[in-house]
């Protein structure tokens, strides 16, 4: 009996063994398919005023009655990201903490415009139901025909030359960020980026002395 249960314990820790093992290898495995994914921007959608070109220059007056001026150089110097929403749209109001996040952490390098068009009494309870006051928010639909805002929630980044740099769906912080990753790579967005890595060519390495 003493030793059947010592075999059944020596057999348990062989099996403890093997399973702690196979869950390391899983890991390294998650680890590496994790580096050959390559991130997802945010779809570019090739409509409207094109990256690159100057954005069309637009004199507004947000929610709480303060001028907004979108497009031209920005006299402070910062860039500037419009971002498309709705009050009615489910994604729009999961990336409202979002923005926020980023715009306390980019406050001195990138300016959030909230845009949308519709009844002005909406929107005021919107930004008052999920405290927006500190964004300027503004009612255009002109602004959003302008850039061919099919599909929300949609965001534009304008350099602080008054140049379209990125745009595109937004869906997640990574969508959101890619914008900003696009513009500091200077390409149009992350896929341009990558499939320009991908076509260039390796150099072999120098031969050494």
């Amino acid at each position: 009996m003493q030793e059947a249960l010592v075999i059944s314990q020596v057999v348990l820790w062989v099996l403890l063994i093997a399973m702690a093992g196979l869950q390391v290898a899983l890991l390294r495995q998650i680890g590496v398919l994790h580096e050959r994914i390559a991130p997802l921007g945010a779809l570019t959608i090739d409509k409207g005023p094109r990256e690159g070109e100057l954005a069309p220059v637009f004199e507004l007056v947000d929610l709480g009655r303060r001028r907004v001026a979108i497009g031209g150089p920005n006299q402070s110097g910062r860039a500037t990201l419009m971002f498309f929403l709705s009050p009615t749209c489910p994604v729009c109001k999961k990336m409202l903490p979002i923005l926020k996040s980023m715009r306390t952490a980019e406050e001195k390098s990138l300016e959030i415009i909230l845009a949308s068009d519709g009844e002005r009494e909406e929107h005021e309870r919107f930004v008052a139901t999920h405290n927006l006051g500190a964004f300027p928010y503004v009612l255009s639909q002109e602004l959003g025909m302008t850039y061919r805002v099919a599909k929300l929630p949609y965001a534009v980044l304008i350099d602080a030359a008054g140049v379209v740099r990125a745009k595109g769906l937004i869906n997640t912080r990574e969508h959101l960020e890619s914008l900003l990753e696009a513009h500091e790579r200077g390409v149009a967005s992350i896929q341009q980026f990558l499939e320009a890595a991908h076509r260039s060519p390796v150099r072999p390495a120098a031969p050494q002395k």
